[in-house]
């Protein structure tokens, strides 16, 4: 009787509990969505596009985590894997390697809504792709070194890898304008190569895997090495700031020009004190907010939001002398700097 007994509890407290259960599910879906969006490494950049995500969760009823990686790629991997084990609605990722990610990202897009920002995967399963033409605005950058450097020269490139999307292609863009190549994003010049066309040459590319110590070491190491350095370019946020470092601790400054990406506050200080040429400039802000304003259309079924090309184009912007105030009065408005 008892085992009777025992069996017929079971059945009566499993047909209490699949309603339930039923009950929490319905709860849980019906929950406020949790995004997150993850960087590719530290730095002042990214934390312009933490505010931008983070306003986007605030205006569009989203909870929004921000998670940048200090270790490059296995320190990524590791935070995708938790956010998906903890159930995360949508990942918007800036890749590092897109290569050796390929089979991660096409995994995690199967578990949760994936998108990229910044640097693209492109022949990945990613639902879409968040930044700007990265190849464009190396050509912008390169524009920019031929209107400030008219007569030629030699030019050394500094950035963190050269295995991210956004990196090989920006890099890519500024030597082909410098060097009056043809429109090609599928070009590909190794570092490690000199590269001229007679008039001006790129001397070496040095990269740095976001140490910021090493970054200043490059610069210091390029000087030194070509003692008739006419420029040096840097192609993620903290580097033209470390090379003016460099160039200041050297008496270098106004001999050798600094060019630069993004908005770092060094960046267009420099610029406004005439020690920095100029910088292309994304718009991290943009990336953020964009971002989960994407994914939160996405969980709802809004699949037109999408493109053809699954390319939502934000596009780059030189900043220098002429438009730095203005810029720089905005970026401040968004961030709560005023």
């Amino acid at each position: 009787m008892k085992k009777l007994s025992l069996v017929a509890s079971v059945g009566v407290i499993a047909l209490i509990c699949v309603p339930l259960f039923a009950g929490c599910k319905a709860r849980e879906s019906s929950s406020t969505p949790r995004l997150a969006f993850i960087t590719n490494g530290v730095a002042s950049f990214w934390t312009i596009a933490k505010y931008g995500a983070e306003a986007a969760g605030q205006q569009l009823g989203v909870k929004v985590s921000v998670h940048m990686p200090a270790e490059g790629l296995v320190d990524q991997k590791r935070i995708v894997e938790d956010l998906i084990t903890r159930g995360v609605d949508g990942i918007a990722i800036s890749v590092i390697d897109a290569n050796n990610q390929a089979s991660f990202i096409n995994e995690s897009a199967e578990r949760t809504k994936l998108i990229t920002q910044d640097s693209d995967a492109p022949s990945t399963n990613r639902i879409a792709y968040v930044g700007m033409d990265n190849y464009k605005a190396g050509r912008m950058l390169g524009s920019l070194i031929k209107d400030t450097l008219p007569n030629g020269g030699k030019l050394a490139l500094f950035v963190g890898r050269v295995e991210q999307d956004n990196a090989r292609k920006r890099r890519q863009g500024t030597i082909d304008e410098v060097l009056g190549r043809s429109f090609d994003s599928s070009r590909y010049d190794p570092p490690g190569t000199e590269l001229t066309d007679g008039k001006y040459t790129f001397v070496v590319t040095l990269t740095d895997q976001f140490d910021r110590v090493k970054a200043k070491a490059n610069c210091e190491d390029a000087m030194l090495r070509y003692p008739d350095l006419t420029g040096v370019v840097g192609l993620f946020a903290y580097n033209a700031p470390l090379c003016l470092e460099a160039l200041k601790q050297n008496q270098k400054v106004g001999s050798i020009k600094i060019f630069s990406f993004d908005e770092a506050d060094e960046t267009l200080q420099g610029i406004k004190d005439g020690t920095v040429a100029g910088t292309i400039v994304q718009n991290p802000y943009e990336y953020g907010f964009q971002s989960m304003k994407l994914l939160k259309e996405i969980l709802t079924g809004n699949m037109a939001v999408i493109p053809h090309d699954k390319f939502i184009d934000i596009p780059a912007r030189r900043v220098d002398s002429s438009n730095v105030d203005p810029f720089w009065a905005d970026l401040k408005n968004k961030t709560g700097k005023q």
